[in-house]
C-alpha cells in the first residue's frame, strides 16, 4: 500500500484560494480564512510562519511550508499583522478596509510595489482534506527550495486571467502538495504495519466487496482482534469505519463526476441498492447525494 497516497485519499483541491502579495519589512498577514491546510512559499525574501498552534517556522527563498489551520506569515514573528487573508478576501487590511486600487498590482496580488523585497505565494484549500492527514502532519511542516516544480507554475497562473483558471489552480495546487509532502514522508513517517497495510490494499482494491473484520484479518493472517487493534493503531480509525468513510469519498466523486444513477454508485460502491447508499451518505455526510450533486453543480459545495 502507497502509505502516502492512502493519506491523500479524497484530498482534492476545489476552489482553493490563491494568491500572492509584494510586501517591505515590517510586514506580517494573517491568514484566517477558515482552510484545514496551506501552501506558502517565499518567491523572494524570507520570512516567518507563526501558526496559531505550535513554534514559528523561518521560511526562505523557494521553500514551502505546509501549514494547518489559521497562521501568520510575516518578516519577524512578532510584527503583527497589517492584512489579513479571508475566504472573501486576499489581503484585506486588518482592519476590515478594503486596499483599492494602489495596492492591486494584478489579478490576486496586493502590495505597494512591484520591486517589493519580499514576494510571497499562497494557496489555501478550501473544505476538509481529511483528518488521518491532519494527525500525520506537524503544525508547520517546511521542505528546502529547489524541489517543486508546480510552483514556479503556480506564480504564472496566479497573476493571470485565462480560461478555466480555477480548475488549472486547483490541480496545481495538489500537485503542490504531493510534491511537498513525499519528500518528507519518505523521511519522517516510519513503523507502517504490514499487516495493516495489505488491509488497506485489500479495502482500496475491492471497496465493493462485502468485507468484515473476520473476512480482512483471514487474508491478513491475524485475529480480528489483533487486526482491530493495529488498524486503530496505524490508520486511527478502525477497519470498517475507515471503508465506510473511503466509500463515501469515492460515491462523493461519482456524484461530482458522472451522471450515473444512485444504484449504480451504490454497487460501485459496495451498497445493495441506492436506498442503502443514500442512508449511509447522510448519516456521515450530513447531506443526501441529491443535494451533495446539487451542490456540486452550482459550485457551491
Amino acid at each position: 500500500m502507497d502509505a502516502l497516497a492512502d493519506l491523500l485519499d479524497g484530498v482534492r483541491a476545489r476552489g482553493a484560494v490563491f494568491g500572492q502579495a509584494l510586501m517591505d519589512p515590517p510586514w506580517s498577514i494573517r491568514f484566517a480564512a477558515g482552510a484545514e491546510l496551506t501552501l506558502t512559499t517565499m518567491v523572494r525574501g524570507q520570512g516567518w510562519v507563526v501558526p496559531d498552534q505550535g513554534a514559528p517556522a523561518r521560511i526562505g527563498p523557494g521553500d514551502v511550508a505546509v501549514v494547518k489551520g489559521p497562521h501568520k506569515v510575516g518578516d519577524r514573528p512578532g510584527t503583527p499583522p497589517a492584512f489579513v487573508v479571508t475566504a472573501e478576501s486576499y489581503c484585506m487590511r486588518a482592519d476590515g478596509r478594503e486596499l483599492g486600487r494602489a495596492l492591486t498590482l494584478a489579478p490576486r496580488t496586493c502590495g505597494a510595489r512591484p520591486d517589493s523585497e519580499a514576494l510571497l505565494l499562497s494557496g489555501a484549500y478550501e473544505g476538509p482534506v481529511g483528518n488521518r492527514l491532519l494527525r500525520e502532519l506537524p503544525p508547520v511542516l517546511v521542505l528546502p527550495a529547489g524541489r517543486h516544480k508546480a510552483l514556479g507554475l503556480l506564480a504564472e497562473e496566479i497573476a493571470a486571467v485565462r480560461p478555466g483558471q480555477q480548475a488549472v489552480l486547483d490541480r496545481l495546487l495538489d500537485l503542490a502538495l504531493v510534491t511537498a509532502l513525499r519528500s518528507w514522508f519518505e523521511e519522517h513517517v516510519t513503523g507502517r504495519d504490514s499487516v495493516v497495510d495489505r488491509a488497506l490494499r485489500l479495502l482500496h482494491e475491492r471497496p465493493d466487496h462485502a468485507w468484515t473484520v473476520a473476512m480482512l484479518a483471514a487474508e491478513t493472517g491475524v485475529s480480528r482482534a489483533a487486526l482491530a487493534r493495529r488498524f486503530v493503531a496505524q490508520v486511527g480509525e478502525p477497519p470498517m469505519a475507515y471503508l465506510a468513510g473511503r466509500r463515501m469519498r469515492m460515491a462523493a466523486e461519482l456524484l461530482r463526476s458522472s451522471d450515473s444513477t444512485l444504484t449504480t454508485i451504490a454497487r460501485k460502491v459496495g451498497y445493495a441498492n441506492g436506498f442503502a447508499l443514500s442512508t449511509a451518505f447522510k448519516r456521515l455526510t450530513g447531506v443526501s447525494p441529491a443535494e451533495h450533486r446539487a451542490a456540486a453543480l452550482s459550485g457551491i459545495e
